[in-house]
């Protein structure tokens, strides 16, 4: 998780919400990703999407098995149903997001009739997650 912090704190160096995720195989990172949805123009912009998509490039395919994804905000809809799809049997989060968080907050999309169920851990550095995506907003207004 701090490498995924370290991640959200470059999207806010450029502007984007911090958020930081990396998807780990064997204690190796395979893959990393931030929000750059204002970088890149796109909705698709997500963290967990990047580190999805260099994940299954670096292993050479779309099943993430034997991977653990952790990210610093809780994963709304999208990033969820891209989870499930790629297989991943372990979801770390940080943050909980009260507006679109698809592992409790809002709702829980691991609960729901999918041919995939991934065990779900939050709060992990719930504290420095929180706190940066905190200041960000804090200094947007």
């Amino acid at each position: 998780m701090t490498q995924a912090l370290e991640l959200a704190r470059e999207a806010m160096a450029e502007g984007e919400v911090p958020v930081g995720c990396v998807i780990v195989k064997d204690g190796v990172v395979v893959g990393r990703g931030r929000n750059r949805r204002e970088t890149c123009r796109t909705a698709l912009g997500h963290a967990e999407i990047e580190a999805i998509a260099m994940a299954c490039k670096t292993l050479g395919g779309w099943r993430l098995k034997d991977c653990a994804l952790y990210v610093t905000l809780e994963p709304c809809p999208m990033c969820a149903g891209a989870i499930v799809n790629a297989r991943i049997p372990v979801v770390c989060y940080g943050a909980r997001d009260d507006k679109a968080g698809c592992c409790g907050s809002v709702l829980n999309l691991f609960e729901e009739r999918f041919n995939h169920k991934p065990r779900v851990y939050g709060g992990v550095l719930e504290e420095a997650c929180g706190k940066i995506l905190q200041i960000f907003f804090e200094n947007l207004r």
